[in-house]
């Protein structure tokens, strides 16, 4: 696995009374050259309408982005493909493509294409920091004014962060609580007192506070659909799941090595697995009753790992809640959700499986969906490289 890791996350509002929005967020990653594409596009107008343009705007950008081709050249040949609104004279869609590739293990090149949304922002830590945009003359008949193509190449460093949004957030209070609205440099000083208050701050937790603070500035009435997307280049956070008993005794001591040799939290699924941690680490099993409901048994704790839970039952009700992305805070108070936030709290995490046959698991009586521990962990590494772009691994043992 990469000792560096691009964390993507993004938070949307949608317009006052709309059910769709206008605003489209795209994100895909190409784990063979280690490339992931960012494209935000805002449609004109709002609703269905607005809702159409900027997805066929993003789909388009998002494929060409993945070929070949120059990003500009893309950019261009999106811009040809949409038409020109004939009342309003403006363009039927914006856009911002950003293009991430990793340069070996401490930086991430970066291929930003920007038409008509707000300016993105860049910070290196709290500071923020400014750059060359290359400017490209577009020349479209029928267009009300001067287009433009922004387009930049930066190095993004460990600590980095890009900062992209729609005009629903610079334009948010305007005429209420702001005359001119929040624009670019009250979104900047907000996003430095955010990384200055918290610098561990995750992609998901500053986006959703850019869009709070446009939405509280329009009174909680959204003028416009509010979106914001954040990018976070650090260093991964890890996560260790054994399940399993080994297949003979005498390899319980490896097991118990890896382990203790993990840099990152660790969960231990399966009771008999936990009684094998437990015995070799000298650690002592306590159940957990705090974290409890009806259809899983409880967690349990040990000193030394993170979460303890029960086997298969669990880890199906895990892999399930993923594949459903299921919202955490809607999830009851036991072990699966224990289990789903360490999954959505990581960023790379890694399956020792054991590979022992449990007699218990052949009884018929046991539900059809519980599977065997290898289906279920396949669809648990499916689920968190498809649906939250995790980085997964496993073992046998």
């Amino acid at each position: 696995m990469n000792d560096l890791f691009i964390d993507v996350d993004y938070a949307q509002i949608y317009k006052d009374g709309q059910k769709i929005g206008g605003d489209v967020f795209l994100l895909s990653r190409n784990p063979e050259n280690n490339q992931i594409v960012c494209t935000l596009s805002d449609g004109l107008g709002s609703g269905v309408k607005a809702n159409v343009l900027a997805s066929l705007t993003a789909r388009m950008a998002h494929k060409l982005s993945f070929s070949p081709m120059d990003l500009t050249h893309s950019a261009r040949i999106i811009m040809n493909t949409l038409p020109v609104c004939k009342e309003r004279k403006i363009s039927y869609a914006t856009f911002t493509i950003a293009d991430l590739r990793m340069v070996g293990n401490d930086q991430v090149a970066m291929n930003l294409v920007e038409y008509d949304n707000p300016s993105a922002l860049v910070f290196q830590g709290e500071r923020s920091v400014q750059w060359d945009v290359e400017h490209i003359d577009l020349q479209r008949d029928g267009a009300f004014k001067k287009e433009v193509l922004g387009h930049s190449v930066l190095n993004l460093p460990i600590g980095s962060r890009l900062v992209i949004f729609s005009d629903g957030v610079t334009q948010a209070g305007m005429g209420k609580s702001l005359p001119l609205g929040w624009r670019l440099d009250g979104v900047r000083e907000f996003t430095h007192a955010q990384i200055e208050a918290n610098p561990d701050i995750s992609s998901h937790e500053l986006a959703q506070a850019i869009v709070c603070r446009a939405h509280s500035l329009d009174r909680l009435s959204a003028k416009d659909d509010i979106t914001c997307m954040v990018v976070y280049v650090r260093r991964p956070r890890r996560t260790l799941v054994v399940t399993g008993p080994p297949f003979t005794k005498e390899h319980d001591e490896q097991l118990v090595q890896k382990i203790r040799d993990f840099e990152g939290k660790k969960i231990v699924s399966g009771g008999t697995t936990a009684q094998i941690v437990s015995r070799l680490l000298q650690k002592p099993l306590k159940v957990d009753m705090s974290c409890w409901s009806p259809q899983v048994p409880p967690c349990s704790m040990m000193e030394g790992i993170d979460l303890v839970t029960e086997g298969m039952l669990t880890l199906s009700k895990v892999a399930t809640a993923l594949e459903q992305k299921k919202p955490v805070r809607s999830m009851a108070n036991d072990a699966v959700k224990k289990f789903v936030q360490v999954m959505q709290d990581s960023d790379q995490v890694h399956f020792i499986v054991g590979t022992k046959i449990n007699e218990a698991h052949q009884d018929p009586s046991i539900p059809v969906e519980i599977g065997i521990r290898r289906n279920l962990i396949g669809r648990l590494r499916k689920a968190l490289e498809d649906v939250y772009l995790k980085e997964t691994s496993q073992e046998y043992i």
